[in-house]
């Protein structure tokens, strides 16, 4: 049943949504074979992971022009997954491997600078998530066979990634 749902469903046009457009060329082959699609929260960015010389490496670039993106960092600690960007693109989360082990990192674009999110207990990263104002990364863990859910305040490490214009209100303080 849920199959034929599926299948149902994939082959109409979804009314809300406006026809959809390939990403823009990386520049580095036209057969990019690409994953993990994340979009910073304007729109503006695209950061997807992409196989080049053997190894997973993030790929970001505007949407706009295709233009490529410099992510100095993350050349040596490789391959990458799951990458999440905030809202304009200043911080881009992911998991890399070093090593034998994998990390979640986290590169300040703006700054220029990698921060390793240290976890502890020997637990490895899976998946992530950042929300899109850069205080909170949601990470998926695995420790000893078991998997969970954690969420990591990033308040007193990253400043806030807001909208242009967007004044910062109190954390606390009610939605308007």
């Amino acid at each position: 049943m849920v199959v034929a749902c599926a299948l149902l469903i994939s082959g109409c046009a979804v009314p809300w949504a406006r026809r959809s457009r390939p990403a823009p060329p990386a520049g580095w082959s036209s057969n990019l074979s690409r994953q993990d699609p994340a979009l910073s929260g304007d729109g503006r960015l695209l950061a997807s992971v992409v196989e080049r010389d053997g190894r997973s490496t993030v790929l970001l670039q505007e949407r706009a022009g295709g233009r490529v993106l410099p992510l100095r960092h993350l050349s040596r600690w490789q391959p990458h997954s799951s990458p999440s960007l905030s809202w304009r693109g200043r911080y881009l989360a992911l998991i890399v491997q070093r090593g034998g082990r994998r990390l979640a990192v986290i590169e300040d674009r703006q700054t220029n600078r990698l921060l390793p999110l240290p976890l502890p207990g020997g637990r490895e990263p899976v998946r992530l998530s950042l929300a899109a104002d850069g205080q909170r990364l949601a990470l998926q863990l695995v420790a000893a066979g078991r998997w969970r859910v954690e969420v990591f305040e990033l308040g007193g490490v990253l400043e806030v990634d807001l909208p242009g214009g967007q004044l910062l209100r109190n954390p606390g303080a009610p939605l308007p």
